[in-house]
């Protein structure tokens, strides 16, 4: 028997869980992280964020998440795009992605396997988590 495919919720069903992502741009180039060995998806490629805290907004979780993962103070931008998903056997996550131009520090890798800045044109070439997989090709397009 086949194992289920990973696939996209319309967003009017109620997520039960939400996670913010910063894109963060430099000079050209948005920084990425690939998951480390021994978690949930190890090895595959995300951006920086993580799961909302209760009483956070997405924003402050934002903020959070960026000082946790690489120690950097992020100034959380706009809202790039926001839609459902759900992997097999797991909740439906509400990912919400968000624009970060500027920051205090320098990103230092304290949750990834390995941190990287990435040209947007090559992320199909990294493996990404399925929920980031739609995202990163219309990136990859220039279409974000």
């Amino acid at each position: 028997m086949a194992a289920a495919a990973a696939q996209a919720i319309p967003i009017l069903d109620r997520p039960t869980m939400t996670v913010v992502a910063a894109v963060i741009h430099r000079d050209g180039k948005v920084l990425i992280g690939q998951r480390p060995k021994g978690e949930w998806n190890e090895f595959k490629w995300e951006f920086p964020g993580g799961k909302m805290e209760p009483l956070e907004t997405p924003r402050q979780a934002l903020r959070r998440e960026l000082e946790e993962e690489l120690g950097i103070d992020a100034q959380v931008e706009e809202e790039i795009t926001r839609y459902a998903f759900q992997y097999p056997g797991k909740p439906i996550i509400d990912l919400i992605f968000f624009r970060v131009r500027e920051f205090r520090g320098e990103p230092a890798n304290l949750a990834f396997h390995q941190i990287r800045w990435e040209d947007p044109a090559r992320f199909p070439f990294y493996d990404f988590l399925d929920g980031d997989i739609d995202f990163v090709r219309r990136m990859a397009r220039g279409n974000i």
